[in-house]
């Protein structure tokens, strides 16, 4: 087992890591840039080093500088998080070169599944359904349109290098095509220094369900079922849930069947989750596959009562997988506490927290890396807090959650706590009846 892990991340994820940590003996180091110096995941690792000013670049997202940090504080190891270089094929090389155990998949595995295109044509070989749609990246305007014409209308441009919904375009019919694809290939370039576009059928009220697996290393692969995130804005998830109110044995059974054969074909090492858009008919398409923790790692963790980084941990240390695939116990969900303002079109919100009060009780747990006093950076992703809760059955959850939410009090910043509160009430959200166009009619009333 390790000795001592650098976190190079920030923020609840990098406190969340550093939790397990030290309930497994391991010693820690957190980074920081100046920004964050006053973040709980500074003060609670066992040793902290600041490695830039606020700009990512300068910081978190410096591999040379991380591994000066690795280096002068002799770790062992490098839990990436999730966001910054968590899926960056290059980072993972670097430290298999300097002998760093990156804790998660090897470089090849990363660039494998980092790449849509590559990533396509890896699962149509393992057998795993897959949205039709371009064969490669899309050469022209001309090209574009006959492919468009071959899948049917409507279609969606998707950045090969994407993710968080840039460079990704839906194009209804032909006259809308040539500008569509000009613009995704803008902000492609902007996001990803790679402009590369590719299309695929538009799937119309599609669910958003996503399969966790882990690997080993000997190739034994696992799911631990399901998680359901079609309540998003703008590809970003807002509410994720497990299990799926769409779900069917039947259909977990495939998903998941499914989602091995993806792990398998690249023999997939760590906890990785297999993203699928499911159709109101329940077929279900392969759509990506993070290589990496989640965000919403806590919904599975409540409701199979296992510690996931705890698992990641000892999978990358070479312990191998235990048991075999787990269905939910409970019912869990949790919501993204933004610092946002929900009236101002979820602008961003930064600025000092002069109240904090944590919800609290049974079935509910926060993880956050702020408190009263704190100062929200504007630097970094707008994500302050997680709430979720567990219960026997979803009705109990969604009781249990309003509950959170009414206790659960932040002042000095606008949050999403509004918006949260007025989803618990939704008649279709509470019916299960909805797709990731919901936030499409959602209307938010001032509170």
């Amino acid at each position: 087992m390790f000795k001592k892990i650098l976190i190079a991340n920030r923020g609840e994820i990098a406190l969340r890591i550093i939790r397990t940590c030290k309930e497994m003996g391991i010693k820690t180091v957190a980074i920081y840039s100046t920004a964050d110096k006053e973040s709980l995941h500074v003060r609670f690792a066992d040793e902290a080093v600041c490695i830039g000013p606020p700009s990512s670049a300068e910081s978190y997202l410096n591999i040379p500088k991380i591994m000066a940090t690795v280096e002068i504080t002799n770790a062992d190891a490098i839990h990436p998080g999730y966001g910054f270089l968590a899926e960056n094929a290059d980072f993972a090389e670097v430290c298999e070169e300097y002998g760093i155990k990156f804790i998660g998949p090897t470089a090849t595995m990363i660039r494998k599944m980092g790449d849509k295109i590559t990533a396509k044509e890896t699962m149509i070989k393992a057998g795993v359904p897959v949205v039709p749609g371009s064969d490669g990246l899309i050469k022209n305007v001309t090209e574009g349109l006959a492919i468009a014409e071959t899948i049917g209308y409507p279609i969606i441009l998707k950045a090969t290098a994407g993710g968080g919904g840039k460079g990704m375009r839906i194009v209804w019919e032909p006259s809308e095509f040539e500008e569509n694809y000009n613009n995704a290939k803008i902000e492609a370039k902007a996001s990803f220094t790679n402009d590369g576009i590719y299309a695929e059928k538009f799937i119309e009220e599609p669910r958003h369900i996503e399969i966790q697996i882990i690997g080993d290393k000997k190739g034994k692969v696992i799911h631990l079922s399901e998680r359901d995130c079609s309540i998003q804005r703008r590809h970003q998830k807002l509410v994720e849930e497990s299990p799926s109110p769409f779900m069917t044995k039947k259909l977990r059974k495939e998903m998941g069947e499914a989602a091995i054969k993806a792990g398998e074909s690249i023999k997939y090492e760590g906890v990785g989750t297999v993203e699928f858009l499911v159709d109101k008919h329940r077929n279900f398409y392969f759509m990506e596959m993070n290589t990496r923790i989640q965000v919403e790692h806590t919904v599975t963790e409540e409701v199979i009562d296992h510690d996931l980084i705890k698992e990641q941990i000892k999978v990358a240390a070479g312990i191998d997988i235990e048991g075999s695939n787990r269905v939910p116990l409970l019912h869990a969900m949790e919501v993204r506490i933004n610092a946002e303002d929900v009236y101002k079109d979820f602008r961003p919100s930064p600025g000092h927290i002069s109240s904090f009060h944590s919800a609290k009780g049974h079935g509910v747990r926060v993880d956050t890396h702020v408190y009263a006093g704190y100062s929200v950076p504007p630097y970094y992703d707008s994500m302050i807090a997680k709430l979720i809760c567990r219960a026997q059955t979803r009705e109990e959850c969604i009781k249990k959650m309003r509950r959170a939410l009414d206790e659960f009090i932040i002042e000095g910043i606008k949050t999403t706590i509004p918006f949260h509160k007025q989803l618990m009430q939704d008649e279709s959200f509470l019916s299960g009846n909805f797709n990731t166009g919901f936030m499409n009619d959602f209307e938010l009333k001032e509170m």
